[in-house]
């Protein structure tokens, strides 16, 4: 029955528009708006945390500039081939082309230095920011649609993604339709981010280790997702560069949710192992 309502999904027919000389593209778009989301549900679960909503925002602003930044120099360094030619487009960020761990990581080192320095509650901090993450990354993911980008192997199911020609790996030119690996992970980080929050509210234990349950689930949907998608550059006994960070990721979001969290006499949260 599906298979006859949904023979496949198309691919987009433009990936941009103008505004005057403005090129404006929908990956450009998709992202910022996940920007956006993401911003704006650290600064509410912040401030519900006692936070200030000034230092949140000042945060924030200075995590997602450092956070571009860390996922651009990630995917130059492993994609030198594309930018030979023409250097320029190195900087050509709203073309697609980050790094999503190369992001996070700049992103985690720039929040824990501004909230030591902003005197926020790294704790506080990072569990106003679980969420917000997968819900930036599910937004984001569509910008991958538009650009015709990051799609898994070939398929056959009824929700396979149509591919132009010009846009298929070299592997399979011959092949129409591939999983729509942008569509499984947005959906997917949909799912993470109501899995943080009913944890947290489930489990008030569970407070200031809720990233813990962010890494845990992204690097166990990135993993999944590195074994379909056909854009590696680099495999080590079969797994691409991603799958093994992804691996890295799941390990030390265990080890965050080994900590626990207890509350001391002067009402200070301190760190502590089982």
């Amino acid at each position: 029955m599906i298979g006859t309502l949904l023979a496949s999904i198309p691919s987009p027919p433009v990936n941009d528009f103008n505004i005057g000389p403005l090129r404006v593209t929908f990956y450009g778009i998709l992202v910022m708006t996940g920007v956006v989301v993401a911003w704006l549900i650290t600064r509410n679960r912040f401030v519900a945390r006692g936070g200030d909503a000034q230092v949140a925002e000042r945060i924030v602003i200075r995590v997602v500039v450092w956070g571009f930044i860390g996922a651009r120099i990630a995917y130059v360094s492993t994609h030198l081939g594309r930018f030979a030619d023409e250097w320029w487009r190195v900087i050509a960020i709203w073309e697609g082309g980050i790094a999503m761990y190369g992001g996070l990581t700049a992103g985690a080192i720039a929040m824990i230095y501004y909230a030591r320095k902003w005197g926020a509650s790294l704790p506080d901090f990072l569990d106003s920011v679980a969420p917000a993450v997968p819900a930036a990354q599910a937004i984001g993911r569509w910008g991958n649609y538009f650009n015709q980008e990051l799609f898994g192997t070939p398929t056959d199911l009824p929700w396979g993604l149509e591919i132009d020609p010009q846009n298929r790996p070299a592997a399979y030119p011959d092949a129409e339709t591939f999983h729509p690996t942008f569509l499984y992970e947005s959906i997917l980080n949909v799912i993470l981010v109501f899995v943080i929050i009913w944890v947290g509210n489930r489990f008030p234990t569970m407070r200031g280790r809720l990233i813990g349950v962010y890494f845990v689930g992204y690097g166990v949907i990135r993993f999944v997702m590195e074994l379909i998608r056909t854009d590696t550059t680099f495999r080590f006994i079969g797994l691409s560069r991603n799958g093994w960070v992804s691996i890295a990721v799941v390990i030390v979001g265990l080890l965050v949710l080994f900590w626990k969290r207890v509350k001391v006499e002067d009402d200070h949260y301190v760190l502590v192992r089982h």
